[in-house]
């Protein structure tokens, strides 16, 4: 019972991170869009550096068949899941027309993500209260820069600071779903997690490199794309730090 405590009261904390943004709430939303491409610029660093520093390696040193395949595979699974939200997008009056499809699709693949997470703190638990303790920090550190890039996606993508915050949160909650998952799988849940991890990369590639990216490249002036690149390589380097950590 000790070890079913620990591990959901870890992705109870894990899933809070995802509340970063409630300090944005008390600045104007006038200023949070003007300056939001900075922030989109450290989302698509933080996505990168998560896919080529930690994911796409761990997923080689598991040994996984034609793991690059899988990568493949998640990034074309994000094209098809994007093109339906074109097409619900243009068919669809409700109130939320207005929103970009990116704001959705970074919501579905961050709950992939965090399910996962969830996965890995549950079977880290399973071997040693120690090791899942550890495996929370780090979980922990990693999630701070990409919450932040993820919320500022949501604004950019329509939504409002409050609705942004509020889905986020749901989104995180996933964690939650994957540390029970972990636990009903028992010892092939860290079996689970290594198919997985590659087909989550090919997420964040396809996310960072089709729809954040081109964003970017809507602004011309030079300072501005300068403070572009420079927020890019802050996500790479705090990705990047993480290593150092875990």
């Amino acid at each position: 019972m000790t070890i079913y405590f620990y591990a959901f009261l870890s992705v109870i904390l894990v899933s809070l991170i995802s509340l970063v943004g409630v300090f944005s709430l008390s600045l104007r939303e006038e200023r949070i869009r003007k300056y939001i491409f900075i922030f989109v610029s450290l989302a698509v660093g933080a996505l990168l550096g998560d896919v080529f520093i930690h994911l796409i390696p761990e997923a080689f040193e598991e040994g996984i068949p034609f793991a690059g395949l899988f990568v493949i595979l998640g990034i074309l699974i994000f094209f098809i899941l994007e093109k339906f939200l074109h097409w619900h997008h243009h068919t669809d009056d409700i109130e939320e027309h207005h929103i970009h499809p990116v704001g959705k699709l970074v919501l579905f693949s961050d709950g992939v993500h965090n399910f996962i997470d969830g996965v890995i703190i549950g079977v880290s638990y399973m071997a040693s209260v120690p090791l899942g303790f550890a495996t929370t920090l780090a979980v922990i550190l990693h999630e701070i820069p990409q919450e932040i890039g993820d919320f500022a996606v949501l604004l950019h993508a329509g939504y409002t600071k409050k609705r942004a915050l509020y889905l986020n949160f749901l989104s995180a909650l996933a964690a939650i779903l994957g540390t029970l998952f972990a636990f009903l799988l028992g010892e092939r849940g860290g079996e689970f997690t290594s198919w997985v991890l590659p087909v989550a990369a090919g997420g964040f590639i396809y996310i960072a490199t089709s729809d954040l990216i081109p964003e970017l490249h809507k602004t011309k002036e030079v300072k501005y794309s300068i403070l572009q690149l420079v927020a890019v390589m802050a996500g790479i380097l705090a990705m990047l730090a993480l290593t150092l950590l875990e």
